[in-house]
């Protein structure tokens, strides 16, 4: 059944209607495209500067930018010609993004241009600015001290290298084969079988291998392990001190690790050893010396949080030389005896100077290193 005849010329008009404002849109968006199409390029060109250039791009092709805006309007278009709408803004976009990429790669060239054919820069003249001089790193001047110390007590400086022979970071140390430290998620090893020492103890074997004693060394040095939190980075620096000789005891140990706390933190600081285990060394020991952040003014400890209150912190690990190491590099062990001890300098210099976070010292902030 047909409409009333009222009802059919309503019906064609809005028809007639709809199909004016869809062709209206279109024009309207062929007019955008083609203006945009002729003044984007000379838009580009002005643009003297790598900044403007992209904010004139971000103008046309951003998320509010004027082709987006064009787009927009892409719904009012007759349906029959949308698909070629949609050809000719994606034409746009890919001859706007490669003139884009064209002017960027001018202007970086005009730069490199200029700086290539300016005067020389003579580094020799003064600075316009006065610059403050630098200090040592907290780390490296701790270090300093720590050598000098052992120095004054008769130790000399080995040194030995960064990437070892698993036999001479483990095997010779007594390490068993199975032992944690050796597993690949424990520490660094390369696809040739070495890897990057775990301690300072490595040179410990290697002087040991190569010279008869009597020896007195310390070996500081980077070392690699993967730890990473608050008190622990992959890559820290120790220091290892080791004395072999006739009837060395636990006495001549506890001396030298007593002069040394009192050197570094000050006369009377307490030492205690506690019994602990480690493969290269027998009997083993844990070194803490009393608190220095909570020391009262009559060297008695309060206990603080540091020190979970008990008045002591850690500071290293220490004890004589397994027999089984002297025999792996060459020594008698019936006749010669020797100890050994191993600090991380982090540590020492976090109790030195209070520093809560070891990811300080190698995040190279000047307002940190400032202060020492």
């Amino acid at each position: 059944m047909l409409p009333p005849p009222r009802a059919r010329v309503r019906a064609e008009c809005g028809k007639d209607a709809t199909n004016a404002m869809e062709t209206a849109a279109k024009d309207t968006i062929d007019r955008a495209l083609a203006a945009l199409a002729e003044s984007f390029p000379a838009r580009f060109e002005a643009a003297e500067t790598e900044q403007a250039l992209r904010d004139e791009n971000a103008k046309i092709l951003g998320k509010k930018g004027e082709l987006t805006a064009i787009l927009k309007e892409l719904g009012k278009a007759p349906p029959e010609a949308r698909k070629a709408i949609g050809e000719s803004v994606n034409r746009l976009k890919r001859d706007v993004e490669a003139r884009f990429e064209a002017r960027l790669a001018a202007i970086a060239k005009r730069l490199r241009d200029a700086d290539l054919s300016a005067r020389p820069f003579d580094l020799t003249l003064p600075p316009r600015i006065p610059v403050g001089r630098g200090h040592k790193h907290p780390i490296n001047a701790v270090r300093e001290d720590v050598i000098e110390i052992f120095r004054g007590l008769g130790f000399a400086v080995h040194d030995g290298p960064d990437v070892e022979l698993e036999e001479n970071n483990f095997g010779k140390l007594g390490f068993p084969p199975d032992h944690p430290a050796t597993d690949m998620q424990d520490s660094f090893w390369t696809t040739g079988g070495h890897l990057l020492r775990t301690h300072t103890s490595n040179i410990q074997v290697r002087a040991m291998s190569l010279q008869k004693p009597p020896m007195a060394f310390i070996a500081p040095g980077s070392v690699f392990r993967r730890d990473d939190d608050a008190t622990h980075s992959p890559m820290f620096h120790q220091l290892e001190a080791f004395l072999v000789d006739e009837r060395v005891s636990m006495a001549h140990l506890r001396g030298v690790l007593a002069e040394f706390a009192a050197r570094m933190y000050g006369p009377g600081t307490p030492v205690r050893l506690r019994p602990s285990y480690f493969p290269f060394v027998e009997p083993g020991a844990e070194v803490d010396i009393g608190c220095v952040f909570c020391k009262r003014a009559d060297g008695t400890r309060a206990g603080c949080s540091l020190c979970k209150h008990t008045g002591w912190i850690e500071i290293l690990g220490c004890g004589m030389i397994h027999p089984v190491v002297f025999e792996a590099c060459g020594i008698d062990p019936e006749r010669w005896t020797g100890f050994a001890l191993g600090m991380g300098l982090e540590r020492i210099a976090m109790l030195r100077y209070g520093i809560p976070n070891i990811k300080l010292y190698f995040e190279n902030d000047p307002r940190f290193l400032a202060q020492f």
